[in-house]
């Protein structure tokens, strides 16, 4: 077995009894990404040299006992839209090109303070602003299972990279699905934790009621691990909640017997793939096979969660993106007439076409007239869709779904419509405009081969028990081969 096909926990275990070293585990991932990435694109920023340093720095740490965390000498990636010191930091856009920031986001701090080697900066939809990771100023990544595919988004570039094998672990952030949907679509584990849990300091803002920085790992234990680390209060950052509960990788031992899982039977209507839907209600059979107990039941106001979260999102992100004007910092225009005209041409140069557009819609639904009618109702909407979700968790412990409608589509395909691309996050957004904690796991493929990931929705603060069902369900993947037809579910 190559070094590269170990887990994160796995290779942070053998890093430990001196059966490999950190620094050969930083030349294995380099060689990885010197064979795949001119084809795959995962990565803006790779920091070779700085890598390779590092991981001799903490390599002498382990052997003097120093660093004893699970994941000390293990190389990681971290998405372009989290500030790391004296790195890079483009949020996949011209506006940030040669941005450095003088300080490291707090999740990625407290990666590095355990002994992770971070190997560089991974590609992203434009300051997240996507589904596809294609409206990256610096190109478009493509699916290790097939580069024909894009590699969903925006964190494509970080799931991209764990399946390609180009790091053991990496950082994403999810604003509507955008770790779950690029890690189901690349058969990676991906989780956003409840709101609040990871502090978002260091986060370039996209839409900040939304947003959530998470792990993207190999399996489920990977994803317990890291998030266990970057858990936990932050006084720098206001969203920041005080929990004592994230020893999260401690119910790792146990089965899913006992579970209460509801199954949205709206979420198996019309436009939902059926091989998708069909993995979906396989992976339902296991649990209940495992014994969960798994009853259908009907979501409320599912079909508003698009719109209420897309007004919301780019309201948000028309007044985040006003910081970025040409003075203080990022790009500026090469000719302007005053400044006024260096605003514009600023703005115009620097932003690309999907991130105008959620500006434009943005300040549009904020303006005088139509801030009641837009953005106050979306905001009314989005507390009834908590409320239904509180309803659903007064009977269960968690909610089955799928990740997505389909596996993932071809590269252009989104770009040429982007109403469709939206309406790929169907399943996702309703989580981050309740606060809730969200996993992807991956389950089967399609008839061309491409990943198929199942959705593991649960109350606020749950994600120990959404955990506990992944990793039943992780178990049983591979045995997993009745029809669900036999549960009678549909």
């Amino acid at each position: 077995m190559k070094l590269t096909d170990l887990t994160a926990v796995e290779l942070g275990r053998k890093i430990k009894k001196g059966e490999a070293t950190a620094v050969e585990a930083v030349e294995a991932v380099l060689a990885e990404i010197k064979e795949k990435e001119e084809s795959l694109h995962a990565y803006i920023t790779i920091e070779a040299e700085k890598a390779v340093e590092k991981a001799k720095a903490v390599q002498k740490r382990i052997e003097k006992g120093e660093l004893l965390h699970p994941l000390a000498g293990v190389p990681m990636a971290v998405k372009d839209n989290l500030c790391t010191e004296g790195i890079r930091t483009t949020c996949g856009s011209r506006m940030l090109e040669g941005f450095v920031p003088g300080y490291s986001a707090e999740a990625v701090r407290r990666l590095e303070a355990a002994g992770a080697v971070m190997l560089g900066k991974t590609n992203m939809d434009e300051f997240a602003m996507g589904s596809t990771t294609e409206t990256s100023a610096f190109g478009a990544t493509k699916n290790p299972r097939n580069t024909e595919y894009v590699p969903g988004g925006s964190s494509g570039g970080s799931c991209a990279a764990v399946a390609a094998k180009e790091c053991f672990f990496a950082l994403g952030s999810d604003t509507g699905g955008s770790i779950r949907q690029p890690s189901a679509y690349c058969g990676v584990t991906g989780f956003k934790p409840t709101y609040g849990t990871v502090s978002r300091y260091g986060l370039i803002a996209y839409g900040s009621s939304l947003e959530q920085i998470g792990p993207i790992g190999k399996d489920v234990r990977d994803c317990s691990v890291i998030l266990e680390t970057i858990s936990g209060y932050d006084e720098k950052d206001s969203t920041s909640i005080k929990r004592e509960d994230t020893d999260f990788s401690t119910v790792l031992t146990k089965d899913a017997k006992g579970l209460r899982i509801g199954i949205p039977r709206n979420y198996f209507s019309e436009g939902l793939d059926d091989e998708v839907g069909e993995a979906v209600l396989d992976g339902a059979r296991f649990l209940k096979e495992q014994g969960a107990v798994l009853e259908e039941f009907d979501l409320g106001l599912t079909e508003y969660a698009i719109p209420a979260y897309y007004v919301i999102a780019s309201a948000e992100a028309s007044s985040n993106l006003g910081r970025f004007d040409g003075v203080k910092y990022g790009y500026r225009a090469m000719e302007y007439e005053g400044l006024h005209n260096m605003y514009k041409k600023s703005r115009s140069q620097g932003f690309g076409k999907e991130v105008k557009r959620r500006i434009l819609l943005g300040s549009f639904v904020l303006s005088a007239g139509y801030y009641e009618a837009y953005y106050l109702k979306a905001l009314k909407t989005k507390a009834l869709i908590k409320r239904e979700f509180d309803r659903a968790f007064e009977r269960y412990d968690m909610i089955l779904s799928p990740v997505a409608p389909a596996t993932a589509p071809r590269l252009g395909e989104s770009l040429k419509e982007p109403l469709k691309m939206y309406l790929s996050d169907v399943y996702t957004v309703s989580v981050n405009l309740a606060g809730l904690p969200g996993l992807s796991l991956p389950w089967g493929q399609d008839k061309k081969g491409l990943p198929i990931g199942v959705q593991l929705i649960g109350n606020a603060f749950g994600e120990k028990k959404l955990l506990q069902a992944a990793y039943a369900l992780e178990q049983g993947l591979s045995i997993c081969t009745k029809s669900s037809a036999e549960m009678g579910l549909r």
